[in-house]
């Protein structure tokens, strides 16, 4: 690195001090973004109550999104495939990829997101509580999907796999 440059600092989230971001059927722990990571990564836990949707299929075309299950069990979509992700297991969903996820039938799940490089997607996450508990247009996330690198894709493989779940 030139003597110029200085490197980014450490990045710590307590708990207790972590903003929250809940809409009926999950919470969202933000903990680390962009723009506190010199773009390194950005990082948040969502818990889902069982029978939670919590993303349609989409992509994202500049970073990786990385899936840890701390508990419970998470659906997940990844190009045409469905799986069931366990505690403790990871899963790593490289750009252009799509992808979607939900809570595993019959389970909660507790995962931690982290995106490389970061994206600045906690505006992305309080946006989508605030559509969620009815405050905001649901237009308004299809409006955001270049800003926040979103973007959604029709998947007739993971809407059979809700309804076989329903």
């Amino acid at each position: 690195m030139p003597v110029s440059q200085t490197p980014p600092a450490a990045v710590l989230t307590r708990h207790a001090e972590a903003e929250t971001c809940a809409d009926p059927s999950s919470v969202m722990t933000l903990l680390a973004d962009s723009d506190g990571t010199a773009g390194g990564v950005t990082s948040y836990r969502s818990t889902f109550a069982e029978g939670a949707v919590g993303a349609p299929a989409h992509f994202h075309t500049r970073a990786t999104e990385l899936f840890f299950v701390i508990s419970g069990a998470l659906q997940v979509l990844v190009g045409e495939e469905v799986t069931v992700l366990e505690e403790g297991d990871f899963l790593a969903v490289p750009p252009h990829t799509p992808h979607a996820f939900a809570a595993a039938p019959g389970r909660e799940a507790d995962v931690l997101f982290v995106f490389t490089p970061g994206m600045g997607r906690f505006d992305y996450l309080r946006l989508l509580g605030r559509v969620m508990r009815g405050e905001a247009d649901p237009k308004e996330i299809a409006e955001s999907s270049e800003r926040f690198d979103n973007h959604y894709v029709d998947s007739p493989v993971w809407r059979a796999a809700l309804e076989r779940s329903a």
